[in-house]
C-alpha cells in the first residue's frame, strides 16, 4: 500500500497524446491522432536539449498544418516532449553576423505566414505549456486557441535583452489579449509571468497540474475554456490618444534603464504600438521590418554575441559534480553571501567566524535574501535557512567536501588558516580561496596538498553577480580544476578560467579604469563628471561609483598590489583616498566613501560638468588595453572568455560585445593609435601592451 502511494505521489511523466503511429517523414515533431479525432503535435527538436524555433521547426509545423488541412481534426493540441519546457524561443544562432534587412524580412514574412496559419485554423488549436514559454514560443502559443498552463509554468518575451522585440506576430497579437499597458510593460522589461498570474492576466485559459491536461483538452474543446477577452477599459487604452500618452511615458521610464543611443529596442517597440496599436494586421506587417532593422544592429549583434558567451561559460562547468557539503570560512559580506547562495542551491552549507556576530549577521542577512527571491515560497525559505548551519568551532570542515576561504585579503592570515584547516579535511576535498587578487602561488606555500588548492573568486553582491574565476596554478590538480568548474555551474553561475596571475581577469582589467578615474579627481574634475564619461559609454555606472559599491579599501589593496607585483607604470594612490581608508570612509558598505549613500544610493550633485573628449578614451581604453595583456601573458588564452568575465564580473557594457570585441570593432589599429596618442600626453601607462599582436594575427 505505502510503495502504491509512492508511486501515485510521484510527477506524473507529459500527456503527449496517443502512441505516435507514423512518423510523416518529421525529424522534430511527432504526430499522432486518436480516436477522438484529436491530433497532438508533439514538438521534440531533433539533437537539442530544449525546443527552439527555426526554419526547419517551423518549416515541419506547415506541413503538419497540410496534413490537417486533407484530414481536419477536432483539434490540434500543441505540446513538447522536452521535461524543461515548451519552446525557450527563437534559435539565436541563426541570426549571428545578419546584416541584409531584406533578407530577414523575407524570412520572417515566412515565418509570419505559417504562424498566422495555425492561428486562421477552423478547428480548436490548443496550446499545452509546462515550464517555459519565451520569444517564439509564447508567439506560437498566442496563436492557439486556447491555452493551458501547467502548474509551474512561466511565460515571457526576453528579446529586449538581446536588443529587438518580439518578431513572429507577439506584438501585435499580446497587445491586442491583455491589458496593452501591461502587454508592453513585460515585453520591455522582458519579466517573465508566473502561471497565476498569467492566468490573472487572461494570457492563459486555465492553471493545472499535468494529471488533468486530458480533461482540460477535452474542456477546452467543447469551449468551456475560453477567455473573456480585453475588457473596454483595455481597448480603451489601445486607442490611438490613449496610445500617444502612455508611449511618452514609457519613452520617459526606458530612457532611464537603457539609453536610446546605445539600446535602440525599447524606442523601437514603444513607436511600432504607438503607430499601429489597435489595428491588428498593421502592426504584424511593420513588426517586421522593426524587427528586421533591429536585428542588424550593431546593439543586437553584440548582445546575441553575449548569449553566447554566456552558453559558453555554461559549456566551461562540464560534469562531474559531487560536491554536496560545504564549508565557509568567513561571515563577512563576501564569505556570508557565498554561503547562504549555496546553501539557497541545495547544498549543506557550515559557515564559521572567529565571532558569533558576523556569523549571525550573514544569516540575517541570508533569511532577508530568501525572502526577496523566493517568490513568496516559504518552504523554501525554510529548507534553504535548515541548510546553513552556523558553525562557531568549524567541525563543519572535516565533513566538508569543499572549503571556501574568505577571510580578508592578508597573505600571513589565509596561510594561517590554511595550517590549521587543511588537517582536518577528508582525503579528496577541495581547498578554495576567494582572493581577489593574490596569486595562488604565494599561497600554497606550506600546504601539504597544494594540489588540491583552488581559486574560487566570487563578484559581490554574490546573488546577483554571475561570474565566478576559476583560478588554477601550476601544481593544480586537473580533477580538482574540473569539479571546481563544476560545482560554479551547480550553483548557477558562469565559471571563467584563468591562470594564477595578480588580480587574475577581472581585477587586473577593473584596476587601470579605477585608478585612471582616481587620477582623474586628483586633477580637480568632478566626481559626478567622471561618471557621466563612463554611463555614456555605456556603463552601468560609472568608476567612481563602482569604486564606493566595491569598497575604497579592497581597490587600493589591489591597486597597490598590481602596481607592485607587475611593476606597473600607473599613477600612486593619491594621499586624501588613502586617508579615507584610515578613516574606514570606504563606500557604500559604510555609508560614506567618494559619495555619500542614503538607502543604498549614492547622492549625486546635479547639473555636474559635461566630460571632456578625451574622458571616457582615459578611463575605458586602460581597460582594453589590460585585456591585450591578459591574452598576451597567458592569463586567458580566449579572448571569449576574456570579454565574458568583463561583462558578467564587472558590468562591462553589454552592447559592445566586451572589450576585445569593442577594439575589433572600432579597430585595432585605431585603438593602438589612440594609446599612442593618449601615452603622449597623460604618461607611459597608456602605452599599448604586446598583447594586441594576438588579436591583429
Amino acid at each position: 500500500m505505502q510503495d502504491r502511494a509512492l508511486t501515485l505521489l510521484k510527477p506524473r511523466d507529459l500527456d503527449l497524446g496517443p502512441p505516435p503511429m507514423n512518423d510523416y517523414g518529421l525529424a522534430h515533431w511527432r504526430l499522432t491522432r486518436g480516436p477522438d479525432g484529436v491530433a497532438w503535435a508533439v514538438l521534440d527538436k531533433a539533437d537539442a536539449s530544449a525546443n527552439t524555433l527555426d526554419d526547419a521547426v517551423l518549416g515541419e509545423l506547415d506541413q503538419i498544418l497540410d496534413l490537417m488541412q486533407a484530414d481536419r481534426p477536432v483539434a490540434l493540441v500543441i505540446r513538447s516532449a522536452k521535461p524543461s519546457g515548451f519552446i525557450a524561443g527563437a534559435d539565436v544562432g541563426q541570426f549571428r553576423g545578419a546584416n541584409d534587412v531584406g533578407e530577414i524580412e523575407q524570412r520572417m514574412a515566412r515565418a509570419h505566414a505559417i504562424v498566422d496559419r495555425l492561428e486562421s485554423q477552423p478547428y480548436q488549436t490548443i496550446a499545452v505549456v509546462h515550464g517555459y514559454a519565451l520569444g517564439g514560443g509564447l508567439e506560437v502559443a498566442l496563436a492557439c486557441k486556447v491555452r493551458i498552463a501547467i502548474d509551474g509554468a512561466r511565460f515571457g518575451f526576453p528579446e529586449i535583452q538581446l536588443g529587438l522585440h518580439p518578431g513572429l506576430g507577439g506584438t501585435a497579437r499580446f497587445t491586442r489579449l491583455i491589458d496593452p499597458l501591461q502587454a508592453m510593460s513585460f515585453m520591455l522589461t522582458g519579466k517573465t509571468i508566473a502561471a497565476k498570474k498569467a492566468k490573472d492576466l487572461g494570457l492563459v485559459d486555465a492553471v493545472l497540474p499535468e494529471r488533468h491536461v486530458r480533461a482540460a483538452v477535452n474542456a477546452a474543446i467543447r469551449g468551456d475554456l475560453r477567455g473573456e477577452g480585453q475588457s473596454l477599459i483595455d481597448r480603451i487604452k489601445d486607442s490611438a490618444p490613449a496610445r500617444r500618452l502612455a508611449a511618452g511615458r514609457m519613452r520617459d521610464e526606458a530612457r532611464k534603464q537603457a539609453p536610446p543611443e546605445h539600446y535602440p529596442a525599447p524606442g523601437a517597440l514603444i513607436d511600432l504600438w504607438e503607430r499601429h496599436g489597435g489595428d491588428f494586421e498593421a502592426m504584424k506587417a511593420a513588426e517586421i521590418g522593426s524587427f528586421a532593422r533591429l536585428m542588424v544592429s550593431e546593439t543586437a549583434q553584440n548582445l546575441i554575441r553575449v548569449f553566447f558567451l554566456r552558453e559558453t561559460l555554461k559549456g566551461l562547468a562540464g560534469e562531474g559534480y559531487d560536491i554536496r557539503r560545504v564549508h565557509v570560512i568567513g561571515a563577512g559580506a563576501m564569505g556570508g553571501d557565498i554561503a547562504a547562495w549555496c546553501a539557497w542551491s541545495g547544498l549543506t552549507v557550515t559557515l564559521t567566524d572567529v565571532k558569533a556576530e558576523p556569523i549571525g549577521g550573514a544569516i540575517k542577512r541570508a533569511a532577508e535574501l530568501y525572502g526577496k527571491i523566493s517568490h513568496d515560497d516559504a518552504l523554501k525559505v525554510r529548507d534553504a535557512l535548515d541548510r546553513l548551519v552556523p558553525d562557531l568551532r568549524g567541525e563543519g570542515a572535516r565533513s566538508a567536501d569543499l572549503v571556501i576561504e574568505a577571510a580578508p585579503e592578508k597573505v600571513d592570515l589565509k596561510r594561517g588558516l590554511y595550517a590549521r584547516i587543511e588537517p582536518l579535511m577528508k582525503p579528496g576535498a577541495i581547498l578554495a580561496t576567494n582572493t581577489s587578487s593574490i596569486p595562488l602561488e604565494t599561497l600554497r606555500e606550506g600546504l601539504r596538498r597544494p594540489e588540491r588548492l583552488v581559486g574560487l573568486h566570487f563578484f559581490n553582491p554574490v546573488s546577483r553577480m554571475q561570474l565566478v574565476e576559476v583560478v588554477r596554478h601550476g601544481g593544480l590538480d586537473p580533477e580538482v580544476e574540473k569539479a571546481a568548474r563544476a560545482f560554479v555551474g551547480a550553483i548557477e553561475r558562469l565559471p571563467a578560467p584563468a591562470r594564477s596571475a595578480p588580480g587574475f581577469i577581472v581585477n587586473r582589467a577593473l584596476t587601470p579604469y579605477l585608478v585612471e578615474a582616481m587620477a582623474m579627481l586628483d586633477e580637480g574634475v568632478a566626481k559626478e563628471t567622471i561618471d557621466k564619461a563612463a554611463e555614456r559609454f555605456g556603463m552601468p555606472m560609472g568608476p567612481i561609483e563602482l569604486a564606493d559599491q566595491v569598497g575604497l579599501d579592497i581597490c587600493l589593496a589591489v591597486a597597490d598590489m598590481l602596481k607592485r607585483e607587475l611593476k606597473w607604470d600607473m599613477p600612486d594612490a593619491p594621499q586624501w583616498l588613502r586617508d579615507k581608508v584610515e578613516h574606514r570612509q570606504l563606500g557604500k558598505k559604510t555609508g560614506e566613501g567618494l559619495y555619500v549613500w542614503r538607502g543604498g544610493h549614492p547622492n549625486k550633485a546635479p547639473n555636474a560638468a559635461e566630460p571632456d573628449p578625451d574622458m571616457a578614451d582615459r578611463l575605458v581604453l586602460p581597460l582594453v588595453n589590460t585585456c591585450a595583456a591578459l591574452l598576451g601573458d597567458g592569463v586567458s588564452e580566449d579572448p571569449d572568455v576574456i570579454d565574458a568575465a568583463m561583462i558578467f564580473g564587472a558590468g562591462f557594457a553589454p552592447f559592445r560585445g566586451g572589450p576585445l570585441r569593442y577594439a575589433r570593432q572600432r579597430g585595432v589599429a585605431e585603438v593602438k593609435a589612440r594609446l599612442e596618442d593618449l601615452a603622449r600626453k597623460y604618461g607611459e601607462r597608456f602605452r599599448p601592451a604586446e598583447g594586441w599582436s594576438k588579436l591583429e594575427a
